[in-house]
């Protein structure tokens, strides 16, 4: 039996599609020879007895301007996203050129200009052959006013973000963007629907091993319990999506011997990291602009400061959903009541899976690692931004800003978040003051820096 296609796989292929530049311009292609097939139609109707009469010329002006400007246009759009793909690599970091690849403005725009090109090619091509009639004439050259105003309100929004396209400030927002939409379906799903990998007492006897090297950029859970129910066996997931791949290095294990080649290609292991299914690629993808920015060459520590604070939102986004989880309990405290009878009849099983969200029960897999979090997201501004001030009081105010939500809270998460973050906040504070040469930025530091 195939696995169902789950929301995980389903938002993977829809980011790798939007990744491609190609799949929008072909659409809008197909969509443009539709329209002047559709005009024809309109000559098999009573249509051309209500409707005045168009003069052939005037709609072969209409698409003969439009021809010649639009492939012109076209190719000018192209080079300019080239060039900002570029300036993004340069200017921030290469890591973030897939998400200025799937801007929608600019996919958008390129497309309109190849669909108004191909569109006029086909309808000139059409007339010169005398293909259509009074009705598909006026049909024609309503579709053809229209494309003319799609094309300039395209060419007029196009404009305005081409400026912001591929620089630093609108790219950091587009990364902290994709990694909100990580984040936030990881604290929904924290094991992606699977048992959590501390409530298995048996790790599992057979390893199952890849050929392939690269990271892994989607775990089709679905298919995994599917395997374990037809083998009725239990598949324990040791790696998360993110993590480098090599073949020493088990995918996972089972307390059955099974075919691993099924198992294998649960795992889509590519050679780039993704933001969709790897809430830590967009900590250090926003790490690795403010390197950048702090470097000699560069030396813009606003840029830096942007980031860190990009990163202090997305860590509260985990102290915000907790917030609302024990509103939601309080709110329901007396239905809990009501239905307590109801819950004393399940199982301890039962109960972890309700807590913990389990869709898939013959399969478990690791927690994300607030350590490894942190590490990503602080460590390599801590290093480079040591020697500059205000850096190093922005990260100090960070971290003390994430003590402190987390702080009144008993929960296993929000301990791991109030102690890694601690931790961090004493190696900032140590290379600060290795770094810092002036007793003044010293005492600042000293000031800021909460133990």
């Amino acid at each position: 039996m195939e696995a169902p296609i789950t929301v995980d796989r389903l938002r993977f292929l829809i980011y790798s599609l939007k990744e491609k530049l190609w799949v929008k311009p072909l659409g809008f292609c197909l969509l443009s020879i539709f329209a002047v097939f559709l005009a024809k139609v309109a000559d098999s109707t009573s249509l051309a007895e209500h409707i005045p009469e168009i003069k052939p010329d005037s709609v072969e002006t209409l698409l003969s301007i439009m021809a010649s400007s639009m492939m012109v246009i076209a190719t000018f759009s192209a080079g300019t996203m080239v060039n900002a793909y570029a300036s993004a690599s340069q200017s921030s970091t290469p890591r973030s050129l897939s998400l200025i690849i799937s801007d929608d403005v600019s996919q958008n725009a390129l497309s309109v200009f190849i669909g108004a090109f191909i569109y006029s090619a086909v309808a000139l091509t059409a007339m010169t052959q005398a293909f259509f009639n009074e009705a598909g004439l006026f049909i024609l050259f309503c579709l053809t006013c229209l494309a003319f105003a799609i094309v300039i309100l395209t060419f007029i929004r196009w404009v305005d973000s081409v400026a912001r396209l591929g620089r630093v400030g609108p790219t950091l927002l587009k990364v902290e963007a994709a990694t909100t939409r990580a984040v936030k379906n990881r604290i929904d799903s924290p094991c992606l629907g699977a048992v959590p990998q501390e409530q298995i007492k048996e790790q599992g006897t057979y390893a199952a091993f890849t050929e392939k090297v690269g990271y892994i950029q989607l775990i089709d859970i679905a298919k995994l319990q599917t395997i374990a129910k037809s083998e009725d066996c239990f598949i324990n997931v040791t790696l998360l999506p993110g993590e480098f791949v090599t073949p020493e290095r088990p995918l996972a294990y089972t307390n059955k011997d099974i075919k691993k080649d099924d198992i294998v290609s649960a795992f889509t292991i590519g050679e780039a990291r993704s933001f969709e299914a790897d809430p830590r690629f967009g900590f250090i993808v926003l790490a690795e602009i403010a390197s950048r920015a702090l470097s000699p060459s560069v030396n813009d520590h606003g840029t830096a400061i942007n980031a860190i604070s990009s990163i202090t939102r997305l860590m509260l986004l985990w102290h915000t959903s907790s917030i609302k989880d024990k509103d939601g309990k309080n709110n329901s405290s007396e239905t809990d009541a009501n239905r307590n009878a109801q819950h004393v009849r399940k199982n301890e099983k039962e109960l972890n899976q309700t807590d913990n969200n389990t869709k898939y029960d013959r399969v478990s897999l690791p927690r994300l690692s607030v350590e490894d979090l942190f590490d990503d997201a602080y460590t390599s501004i801590a290093r480079d931004g040591a020697a500059n001030i205000e850096v190093a009081i922005r990260i100090q105010k960070s971290l003390n800003t994430i003590k402190a939500c987390f702080d009144n809270s008993d929960t296993e998460v929000d301990k791991d978040f109030k102690n890694a973050a601690s931790k961090l906040a004493k190696q900032s504070y140590e290379r600060a003051k290795l770094a810092l040469s002036y007793a003044g930025d010293i005492k600042r530091i000293e000031q800021v820096y909460k133990d």
